[in-house]
């Protein structure tokens, strides 16, 4: 008889949680990036106009909304992939084939996305906020202001602008971190070469990391334009048509800080949700 660990439905949402914290200051640099109308700065050179303009503590600018967007999205996501995932593994008594785990992805990734568009809207928005003229500004105190300021100036149907883009974004994300990364660690593991440690982890969250970027960018870069935008987009056509005209390589602006921000983010939320398991999981006996 052997003892394995199984994630609590809230691992997901907590661990991404932790791991946003430390890669926030990457992910706000790439939403700088990815609204500029016209490539003027590279992430060196946006990172040092940010922290010149508005000192060291702006590149944690909306952070309560970064938060708050992880245990809506996140943990909704974590959430139903790990649920459904084990009820399958005990009916089968085995892994599902890669098929299933794409599939299972694309559907929780979606849900969770709908589910975190509000808090996924206000994160862009505090982020973006640092670098356009006083003026200009939203100037949301913390998440739940910008959330009760959205639904109160703009009402609650822009609270949900750009949630088909955000569920779509969301439901590749998940096929790249979460069926990707069990099908690298199920096949590290079938090696024999290596065991269920931190190395295997790492390994096996690389790899999702850098699978989930490549997926999801053009989807990041068009949410990131509609959730920032104000009223200059009719649709998610028109923006399509928008950005199309910079070129093809707009659709993957800012990829190299996305993969950058999104995959050592991959890489922490994997690493601390396999402690949390091994920690606090629920244990099952085979």
């Amino acid at each position: 008889m052997s003892e394995k660990r199984r994630s609590r439905w809230y691992f997901g949402g907590l661990s991404s949680s932790a791991a946003a914290c430390i890669t926030h200051p990457l992910d706000l640099i790439k939403v700088h990036l990815q609204t500029q109308h016209e490539v003027r700065m590279r992430m060196v050179g946006m990172t040092m106009s940010v922290v010149q303009r508005e000192g060291v503590l702006a590149l944690y600018s909306g952070l309560s909304a970064s938060l708050c967007r992880q245990m809506t999205y996140s943990l909704s996501r974590f959430a139903i992939y790990e649920t459904v995932s084990d009820q399958m593994k005990d009916r089968t008594h085995g892994p599902m084939p890669f098929y299933q785990k794409v599939l299972l992805g694309l559907f929780g990734g979606f849900a969770g996305g709908f589910i975190g568009t509000p808090a996924d809207m206000v994160n862009v928005r505090m982020q973006n906020d640092v670098k356009v003229p006083l003026e200009l500004r939203r100037n949301y105190a913390h998440a739940l202001d910008g959330l009760f300021r959205v639904w109160k100036e703009e009402g609650m149907k822009k609270l949900f602008s750009g949630a088909t883009m955000a569920s779509s974004r969301g439901a590749l994300v998940t096929v790249g971190q979460l069926a990707c990364y069990d099908q690298a660690k199920q096949l590290v593991l079938g090696t024999g070469a290596m065991q269920d440690n931190i190395l295997t982890h790492f390994l096996a969250s690389l790899i999702a990391g850098g699978c989930a970027t490549v997926l999801c960018q053009p989807l990041d870069v068009l949410k990131t334009r509609l959730m920032n935008s104000k009223g200059e987009y009719v649709g998610l056509l028109h923006c399509v048509r928008d950005t199309a005209k910079l070129g093809p390589n707009a659709f993957y602006k800012g990829l190299v800080p996305a993969g950058i921000r999104l995959i050592p983010h991959t890489v922490l939320t994997f690493i601390f949700l396999e402690q949390l398991r091994t920690c606090c999981g629920i244990r099952i006996v085979t």
